[in-house]
């Protein structure tokens, strides 16, 4: 069997396992699912993932080309609209990935569009962030990982402004989350508006697995967009290579990461190594010494989350279900669960390697 043939098998079950979640939250959001059973835990407005839930929706309307499946991504994008107005960074998660797939839709190419400018408006010049902001709670001036991804591209959506605010955002995230290649940095950091300066925060830790793998998937995402990448190309390729060595992301033994490297005998996230697999799938279309590396890497992660940690058929539990992802190993939240975002990006990962969707355009 090909392996075109065994990454469509994979998806199929996939967006099968979509099918039956959708039956089972109905307007709700899917968030983590029990992995005894596949019981879900729903939001009502979607949070920070609800994005995801819609991107997966759109990629299974792709997938069967049914109609009836179209509008049921169109109806819980068009839920998540009052998110554009909402003070928070992860607009870019929830609305960049809730509308990208969305092929010919209006409705979804305008709340994008909405989106953008929303996010854009909110960018502070001072930080040179968007915000974290305070729709989650707690300080408003932080600088946290996850508040990149998406925001990128949905940023340079705004046009030249855009664009810029983009990069600043992005570059400012590297300044302070990098860290030089012998030390790994805090991924969130808050503003002291009294002097000026970043103060480490303390949660999540420095190792924590989806940390790089967010900062990894956007510096992906500015170096295939080239109204971003030409503010610092050079220092987005280096930081590129810097990601790729970190935690053996790129060449490392194990191919899906524990959730904290502080902890190497602790819970997996097969999340993080699907957000990684994606990143490496794009970084494999910018032309550089690590380009084959990140495409063999990539199939190597995917094959590895469908062969090792996706339910199979004949199981007491629904076939498609990506285990052993981690919310939240600290606080002991749902530590080997399907998460909704390892779902999406095993299957965006999956459908780059069987034609259906192409990455440099989500």
């Amino acid at each position: 069997m090909s392996r075109g043939d065994r990454a469509g098998r994979a998806l199929a079950a996939v967006l099968e396992r979509a099918a039956v979640t959708a039956a089972q939250v109905g307007s709700r959001f899917p968030l983590y699912a029990d992995p005894a059973d596949g019981t879900w835990t729903t939001t009502g407005r979607g949070s920070w993932a609800g994005g995801f839930w819609a991107g997966l929706l759109w990629l299974r309307a792709r997938h069967t080309g049914d109609a009836a499946d179209r509008r049921a991504a169109a109806a819980c994008t068009a839920r998540l609209a009052p998110w554009s107005e909402a003070d928070t960074a992860t607009r870019g998660l929830i609305l960049w990935y809730a509308t990208a797939l969305a092929e010919d839709d209006g409705e979804a190419a305008a709340l994008r569009a909405h989106a953008a400018k929303a996010c854009l408006a909110a960018h502070d010049p001072a930080t040179g962030t968007v915000p974290w902001g305070d729709a989650f709670g707690g300080p408003r001036l932080l600088a946290r990982v996850d508040g990149v991804p998406g925001t990128v591209p949905l940023l340079a959506a705004a046009g030249p402004a855009g664009a810029a605010a983009a990069a600043a955002h992005l570059h400012r995230h590297l300044d302070l989350c990098l860290g030089s290649p012998a030390q790994v940095q805090p991924p969130a950091w808050r503003f002291d508006g009294w002097d000026g300066s970043w103060q480490p925060c303390e949660e999540p830790r420095p190792g924590w697995s989806r940390g790089s793998a967010w900062l990894l998937l956007a510096v992906a995402d500015a170096l295939l967009d080239p109204r971003v990448a030409a503010h610092g190309r050079r220092r987005l390729l280096d930081a590129a290579g810097q990601l790729l060595a970190q935690h053996g992301v790129l060449s490392g033994a194990r191919l899906v990461p524990p959730a904290g490297a502080h902890d190497p005998d602790g819970p997996l996230d097969s999340s993080a190594a699907a957000i990684s697999a994606v990143a490496l799938l794009k970084l494999a279309r910018v032309p550089a010494a690590w380009s084959t590396a990140c495409s063999r890497r990539g199939v190597a992660v995917l094959s590895r989350l469908a062969g090792a940690h996706l339910t199979a058929p004949g199981d007491r539990r629904p076939a498609g279900m990506l285990l052993d992802g981690c919310y939240d190993a600290d606080k002991g939240l749902a530590v080997r669960h399907e998460l909704i975002w390892g779902d999406f990006f095993l299957a965006l990962g999956l459908a780059s390697l069987t034609g259906l969707v192409d990455l440099t355009r989500v």
